[in-house]
């Protein structure tokens, strides 16, 4: 489940939606049951949200506009 700001990790602007996407990808049952990695997973199109919003943050780190404002969500 999100941690969103309560144990929020030390490295970084996205490190909690990076978490939370790598326990999402190591609790799917394509890693648990198939065997397959987690980056084979992720291609397939497992944890999409949090795919998304990982997409989302690191996106948001270049552009301007959310450097001043602060990013959204999360």
């Amino acid at each position: 489940m999100p941690r969103y700001y309560e144990d929020k990790p030390d490295g970084g602007a996205c490190a909690g939606v990076k978490e939370d996407l790598g326990a999402c990808l190591l609790q799917s049952d394509c890693v648990l049951q198939e065997g397959k990695s987690p980056r084979q997973c992720l291609k397939e199109g497992n944890c999409k949200v949090l795919k998304y919003s990982f997409f989302e943050c690191k996106r948001s780190m270049l552009d301007a506009r959310s450097r001043f404002r602060g990013r959204k969500g999360y």
